[in-house]
């Protein structure tokens, strides 16, 4: 493994773990809070006011890593952009719900345009900056490349805002998202590395600073990422994935984001066709915390699942 990827990941771990606990004190010095919902699980209410906003550690020690490879390194600028654009997109809404008292932040316009314009600027950046054509890598299919033409545009705009929002689902457990990410950010490393791809010293500090953040967001969570963070995890992981032109393993080894996502949109379905819900809640983790499981069994069982998957995920390259 190259040594900048160690290294990459070990300097963001450090700088996680001496940032954090002189940011979550302030974070909850500044009462910035996490609302839990009326109509979740009760053990989540002895979450309220646990400091959310989170992310800005995450991000923080992604910043300062990332400075120290970025020269000349196009593909790590180019996802720096998208993985800070969609995490100042969360910071907004985060601080609108947290500091002006506005439970909805940013309305679903504001979200969704500006989500659009970081990935249609990701976009140009791909192809006229990077120069990545629009071919596709097909899993199981020993290395075979699919040109999708015109469509690859307009699955990269839907692909990109699907991961955002699906890891943003994720993020309702202490410890689950990071958990699922850490796992996925290690397997698009190994393999940007293995592609000599100038992601690999990225994705490895995004994992180091998972790592390092998850020692403060295990259950008991002292601090939560918040939207600042989901979304700029799922901003990192939906481009690396068309930067290493592997958009449709997203379906493999981000298995847990995918049923995070579909549960959502089957219980919204359902309710509104029969009045009958599929799942005793969805997002599908609180399903299973309601129907008796331990919060850290959940996180557990999502995270093994995940790294199954990224173990399936490098034998379809």
């Amino acid at each position: 493994m190259d040594k900048d990827m160690i290294y990459a990941a070990v300097i963001a771990f450090l700088l996680n773990i001496v940032v954090s606990p002189f940011m979550i004190p302030i974070l909850h010095k500044l009462k910035f809070g996490q609302n839990v919902r009326s109509d979740g699980p009760e053990t989540h209410l002895k979450k309220s006011g646990t400091p959310t906003m989170g992310g800005i550690i995450i991000l923080t020690s992604i910043f300062i890593t990332s400075l120290l490879f970025f020269p000349n390194n196009k593909e790590l600028q180019s996802i720096l952009f998208i993985t800070f654009g969609f995490g100042l997109i969360g910071f907004a809404d985060d601080y609108i719900k947290v500091v002006k008292k506005r439970s909805l932040g940013l309305t679903a316009i504001q979200k969704l345009l500006s989500q659009l314009i970081v990935t249609i600027i990701f976009a140009y950046l791909l192809r006229f900056y990077i120069g990545i054509d629009t071919q596709v890598l097909i899993p199981f299919s020993n290395g075979l490349l699919f040109d999708l033409g015109p469509i690859y545009y307009p699955l990269l705009i839907f692909g990109v805002l699907g991961v955002v929002n699906a890891v943003n689902l994720t993020d309702g457990l202490d410890g689950l998202a990071a958990s699922v990410t850490v796992l996925i950010a290690t397997f698009f490393a190994i393999v940007a590395f293995a592609y000599g791809n100038g992601a690999d010293v990225f994705a490895a500090a995004v994992a180091g600073s998972l790592l390092g953040f998850l020692l403060f967001n295990s259950h008991p969570a002292k601090v939560f990422m918040g939207d600042t963070g989901s979304l700029a995890l799922g901003g990192f992981v939906a481009a690396i994935s068309f930067m290493l032109r592997m958009p449709l393993f997203i379906l493999i080894v981000g298995l847990i984001y995918v049923i995070e996502n579909l549960s959502v949109i089957i219980q919204v379905i359902s309710f509104k066709l029969t009045r009958k819900r599929i799942f005793k809640m969805a997002p599908i983790h609180h399903h299973f915390e309601l129907s008796g499981w331990e919060e850290t069994k959940v996180v557990s069982v999502f995270a093994v699942v995940t790294a199954i998957m990224c173990l399936i995920g490098l034998i379809a390259i």
